[in-house]
């Protein structure tokens, strides 16, 4: 081997196919490695949680779980708006989306356990598998073919004839030996073709996973905009009980455009004056309910969404709130849940 380096010895060159073949489970190799690794960054962005995860897999335990971005920051939303109140505006759509944020969170442990499965298992059995046997099996390559070598180089060496024949023998052996572990390596060098296969199967599960993820995002983001949609156009504000906020329905901004331009400018007003005009009589109205509301306590009424209640209001009740009626049932209900009827 020295020799060789050395420019005094000749080398046995392999042949043209074995020669494409190591380069191209070198490069699948490479690749493969690149692609493993960044598929977990991008499951896992987190470095801390991925090194916690890879010591737990080598001392063969499994790691804590842990509530992972989604889940935590659904977790916050939902206890802020109990603290807030489920019955206010603001504090009711906090819950919905934390809701909504928890089950991103479950869709995304199940995109990353399925991913890990079907995708970053078969690439790591590749890598820490298949190639190794490859790399074991091109090192006896090497080492028979330097063995080879160096009979050569001593048939050339050999003066005697006795020498000679002893040594064109031990080269017909290293080159029997050279041949038969060429072929081992080709035989497996040939089986990258099937790899390729495989991992692309893989591919295509780790796209259907991401597909089913994405999908199921999107599901849960546009439901949770119909259900901010089905709040009132006419908010009070929380932090002022005395003068009534219109604040605009969540909508995305081409239905917002068209609904502004559609609607009266006067709208807001007539709601508003509606409420005000049954806080200082003695009469009752009837009204719709925009959307579900549990009681807190037994002092409020629960509301199923679209069904009619009559309300009205009575001396030293708070001004977020009417008495509601539905049947021999009444409580106090929240009037950003309402739409006074004409």
């Amino acid at each position: 081997f020295t020799e060789e380096k050395l420019g005094q010895a000749e080398k046995t060159e392999l042949d043209a196919h074995l020669e494409n073949l190591l380069s191209k489970a070198e490069c699948t190799k490479l690749w493969t490695e690149k692609i493993m690794k960044q598929t977990e960054v991008l499951l896992q962005p987190n470095p801390n949680a991925r090194i916690e995860e890879f010591v737990y897999e080598k001392l063969d335990r499994k790691a804590p779980s842990r509530m992972n971005n989604p889940e935590l920051l659904g977790q916050y939303m939902i206890d802020a708006g109990n603290e807030f109140g489920p019955g206010t505006a603001y504090g009711n759509a906090l819950i919905k989306c934390g809701e909504t944020q928890k089950r991103i969170g479950t869709a995304d442990r199940e995109l990353i356990q399925t991913s890990a499965i079907n995708f970053l298992t078969p690439l790591r059995n590749f890598i820490e598998g298949d190639y190794k046997t490859i790399t074991k099996e091109r090192k006896l390559l090497q080492n028979k073919r330097l063995d080879l070598d160096a009979a050569k180089t001593r048939l050339k060496k050999a003066k005697v004839a006795e020498a000679r024949a002893a040594s064109e023998q031990e080269v017909r052996i290293t080159q029997s030996e050279f041949d038969r572990q060429a072929e081992i390596t080709r035989l497996l060098l040939e089986g990258i073709s099937s790899t390729h296969a495989h991992h692309l199967r893989c591919l295509n599960d780790f796209v259907e996973a991401q597909m089913t993820y994405y999908a199921q995002c999107y599901q849960y983001m546009l439901d949770l905009q119909k259900q901010l949609g089905s709040f009132p156009s006419t908010f009070l504000s929380n932090n002022n009980q005395s003068s009534p906020t219109p604040v605009q329905s969540v909508s995305t901004p081409s239905v917002l455009a068209s609904a502004s331009a559609s609607l009266p400018s006067v709208s807001n007003s007539i709601v508003t004056s509606g409420i005000s005009e049954l806080k200082s009589s003695s009469g009752s109205r009837k009204a719709r309910v925009l959307y579900d509301y549990d009681a807190a306590n037994s002092s409020e009424l629960s509301l199923l969404a679209d069904e009619v209640i009559t309300v009205y209001s009575i001396p030293g009740m708070d001004s977020d709130w009417l008495m509601g009626e539905r049947g021999n049932q009444k409580g106090k209900v929240p009037i950003t849940y309402l739409e006074l009827l004409n």
